[in-house]
């Protein structure tokens, strides 16, 4: 159990860290915003409560918005995002069910799945992320594209970091 909060600890001081130092400061065009902070969120265990989830999101995306000075937006699409993993993990649930203290990943599910999972969540929290930014529709079809090229670029660094963090030796 420290184990664990203390990995997701360092995990969240990394990613937090990266967000900051490097993807906050690299531009990659006008519709590109990657938002690598969402792999913390993404990987607490599968068993981790609700009333602890909502503060552990809102915290995360409360230290992202001090850092990209968006007032409350990254909160809000963090809460969003952990308001929906239940729900979306039960969809993509196998027939067996979950082991009790399984941390979604791919050494835990496989690729196929990971992907499903993450991308949906990621797009969830993008889609409020965005729209939040923008809030007016007259710019729908550039908020769309924001959207889908910003979570389509989150979601590969998200599987990356996961190849990256992914040992088979550990299996």
């Amino acid at each position: 159990m420290i184990i664990t909060v203390l990995r997701l600890l360092l995990q969240f001081i990394v990613l937090m860290g990266i967000q900051v130092v490097i993807l906050n400061n690299v531009r990659l065009g006008a519709f590109i915003n990657p938002f690598l902070y969402v792999l913390f969120l993404l990987s607490l265990p599968v068993n981790t409560p609700k009333l602890l989830l909502l503060p552990l999101a809102f915290f995360t995306g409360l230290i992202a918005d001090m850092f990209q000075n968006t007032p409350g937006m990254h909160a809000s699409a963090c809460l969003l995002l952990v308001y929906c993993r239940p729900s979306w993990l039960s969809i993509l649930a196998p027939r067996e069910g979950y082991e009790p203290d399984m941390t979604p990943g791919l050494r835990s599910m496989g690729l196929g799945w990971y992907i499903a999972y993450a991308g949906g969540l990621i797009f969830m929290h993008h889609f409020l992320l965005f729209f939040l930014e923008i809030f007016r529709l007259s710019e729908i079809g550039s908020t769309l594209a924001r959207i889908g090229l910003s979570s389509c670029v989150t979601l590969s660094l998200v599987t990356i970091a996961q190849f990256l963090s992914f040992n088979p030796k550990n299996n």
